[in-house]
């Protein structure tokens, strides 16, 4: 029943894989409606973007001075911070401090990549090392929950200890990576769940966990949208959605400049990721991140819908690499291969089978969308 009802949106990849996906008469889904009518004629990336975001660095630059830095960037090594980092040294003058945390799974590319742009832009660095023992507790524990959204420990510690650390130190402004160019079409909630619902987290690691997060860093999508905005002053600039930002142009640019190190696919600069998004999430769930992401490439002009369709035909994994990866992810865990594979045969969970604050975020959502700041459809 299910690959008779089948259906793949005739303008970019997304499919039925995302259970609300629309399709209208031309047979294109929502995803591409919506960016054709709220995101594009709001998006400037010509002179205009130019002035928005130069009048915003100007305001950095005066809140900064007297200070060793005048904004925060969470670098990760993927292609997003690393050209946000660039272009906030050599193109808008800044004196950023660069903040990484550590979860325990960057990959070669991403030590390189850091050490590349810290070297060759002679910037600061502080890294932030999460405690190995309550950071593999918590990821067992999503595990062992059989959700499909296992890179929340990972995620919620990079951007939690991004805002909390932004917060103790008095950082006004934090540059992001965030971008309509490589991002346009969001992963669906059921594919991967909001990372900042802390309550989520705190639950299951309640049921699934076997040691207190004393030192894992949490803050909820209400502290760091609210308190931290609000009552420290923490503001988040995404310089990428004022200037022209193509994927493959970014990314050859950096190598040139800073012997910096391709990867094969969006987040990959994380093993654990790499693993996860590759290999556990399509073949246990059925969903493939590739397909937002591919889809946001074709929607801006970076790739072909047929290009696309070739990508996706290849599985992201050879059998070799895979089972080098299992075994790799298997022994950090400190779980044996058959361990693993075990988890992987569990009955799979949903974001709904745990407490959440759904409720909340979808109304926060909803105001932002109302007021024009959250273009892009998230459900």
């Amino acid at each position: 029943m299910e690959k008779l009802n089948y259906r793949i949106c005739a303008n970019c990849i997304m499919d039925t894989s995302d259970s609300g996906i629309v399709f209208d008469e031309r047979g294109w889904c929502d995803y591409c409606n919506n960016y054709h009518r709220n995101i594009l004629p709001n998006w400037h990336t010509d002179e205009r973007g130019e002035r928005e975001i130069m009048a915003q660095v100007e305001q950095i630059k005066r809140d900064g001075k007297g200070k060793d830095h005048d904004c925060l960037i969470g670098l990760s090594g993927g292609v997003d911070s690393s050209y946000v980092t660039y272009l906030a040294k050599e193109k808008f003058g800044l004196r950023p401090l660069l903040y990484h945390v550590d979860a325990g799974w960057n990959s070669q590319q991403a030590v390189n990549n850091i050490e590349k742009l810290v070297d060759g832009l002679g910037l600061d660095l502080f890294t932030e090392v999460v405690d190995w023992p309550e950071m593999r507790d918590l990821q067992l524990a999503f595990f062992k929950a059989q959700v499909p959204h296992l890179d929340t420990p990972q995620d919620h510690a990079f951007f939690a200890g991004l805002y909390n650390f932004a917060a103790k130190h008095n950082a006004k402004y934090i540059l992001t990576g965030a971008n309509y160019s490589t991002e346009c079409v969001r992963e669906p909630l059921e594919w991967h769940y909001h990372a900042s619902d802390v309550r989520q987290l705190k639950d299951i690691h309640r049921r699934f966990g076997t040691r207190p997060l004393k030192k894992f860093p949490l803050a909820g999508i209400f502290r760091f949208k609210i308190y931290y905005r609000f009552f420290k002053g923490v503001q988040v600039v995404k310089p990428l959605n004022h200037v022209p930002f193509f994927k493959e142009a970014a990314m050859d640019e950096l190598v040139q400049k800073f012997g910096w190190q391709k990867y094969a696919h969006k987040h990959y600069e994380s093993r654990f990721t790499r693993f996860y998004e590759g290999y556990w999430l399509p073949s246990k769930f059925g969903y493939d991140k590739r397909r937002a992401h591919f889809s946001s490439l074709i929607l801006t002009g970076q790739l072909t819908r047929e290009e696309a369709l070739a990508k996706i035909a290849v599985p992201a994994y050879d059998e070799e690499t895979l089972a080098h990866d299992f075994e790799y992810i298997a022994t950090k865990l400190g779980l044996t291969v058959a361990q693993l594979h075990e988890l992987h045969r569990g009955q799979p969970k949903t974001y709904r089978d745990y407490s959440n604050d759904m409720a909340l975020i979808e109304l926060g959502t909803k105001v932002l969308r109302a007021l024009g700041v959250q273009r892009a459809i998230i459900r």
